[in-house]
């Protein structure tokens, strides 16, 4: 009989679970990365986004993707990038209003508010546990906003805007989701939301001056380090990683374990910007309640399979699954 060693090399999806946990690791830190980095949140996402789609307009698929693309099926992605913009300038504005592990706690709640929405807006039929289970994340949002100091009650209401936009976005990703080539949709939609940031970001820095900023002004060294390091190591390098993982995995594993994003964006919050010193045990008890209903959710709803994950590049909280 052969000697067990250490060196049998692992099963495709063993190697896919490390790989797709990797990849939420790495997506856990864009929340770090939005507390870290010292431009406010629209110029902040308005760099992320064009780092992106320069990185992006290198692919050819890309190109061959929009030629083939009708007028309308561009616009009408064109403008779910513009609600792909607000999501990200609203999750970012939530961590600079209040913290990472608040704009994380809040980005949680995209699940069961597209539990809400996806029936309306995709023609999905009305599912009364998903409803429960929307209802069932309310007193964790209760003990989120009591947990957290007054000042910090903004971020809230922003992070909980970004959520909804999630919801929003995703669902209509989803009914549209077979008319182009993802690659081409997730660059026309980053796209469109650059250039829309651009012209908001005048009215926006009048209205609210903690969200807005020009977003022609450089970065400093660090700042730019910080972004490149947003833009490349936690969204395109888990985005191309992903591909590969998610083709040798369930959807229903895959879900799981993209769920664990706001769990490791609260703690790597904790380790690294020392953010629990901040927050009460209210706090992370409705955050434990919030995420325990986005766990619940595919155990009551199994996806049966994973739907063009290509698109995971547009969302902080990530949906790959019908």
């Amino acid at each position: 009989m052969r000697p067990w060693t250490s060196d049998v090399p692992p099963t495709p999806a063993a190697r896919a679970q490390l790989q797709i946990h990797f990849c939420v690791l790495l997506w856990g830190f864009t929340a770090i990365f939005g507390k870290l980095i010292t431009l406010t949140a629209l110029p902040l996402v308005w760099w992320r986004m064009l780092l992106v789609v320069a990185a992006l307009l290198l692919i050819p698929r890309l190109w061959r993707g929009l030629a083939a693309m009708s007028p309308r099926l561009m616009l009408a992605y064109a403008g779910i990038g513009v609600l792909v913009a607000l999501h990200w300038l609203t999750f970012y504005g939530a961590i600079k209003l209040a913290n990472a592990s608040v704009g994380a706690t809040c980005i949680a709640l995209a699940t069961p508010m597209t539990a809400l929405v996806e029936p309306r807006l995709a023609g999905r039929r009305f599912s009364m546990r998903e409803l429960i289970l929307g209802i069932a994340a309310l007193p964790g949002v209760a003990l989120v906003v009591g947990g957290v100091p007054g000042s910090m009650r903004l971020g809230i209401a922003v992070g909980a805007l970004s959520a909804l936009l999630v919801a929003i976005f995703g669902s209509l990703n989803k009914r549209l989701v077979e008319h182009g080539d993802p690659l081409a949709v997730t660059g026309l939609e980053l796209g469109a939301g650059t250039l829309v940031l651009t012209l908001l970001a005048a009215p926006l820095t009048w209205i609210m001056p903690e969200l807005g900023g020009s977003p022609f002004v450089l970065p400093d060294l660090r700042d730019g380090l910080l972004l490149l390091g947003l833009a490349l190591a936690c969204t395109l390098l888990p985005f191309t990683l992903s591909l590969v993982a998610l083709r040798h995995m369930s959807a229903f594993a895959a879900q799981l374990a993209t769920n664990l994003e706001p769990v490791y964006a609260i703690v790597l919050a904790a380790l690294l910007l020392g953010e629990q010193r901040e927050l009460t045990p209210l706090f992370y008890a409705g955050a434990a309640i919030i995420l325990g209903v986005v766990f619940l959710h595919p155990l009551l709803n199994r996806p049966k399979r994973i739907t063009q994950p290509e698109l995971l590049g547009t969302a902080e909280a990530k949906t790959i699954a019908e």
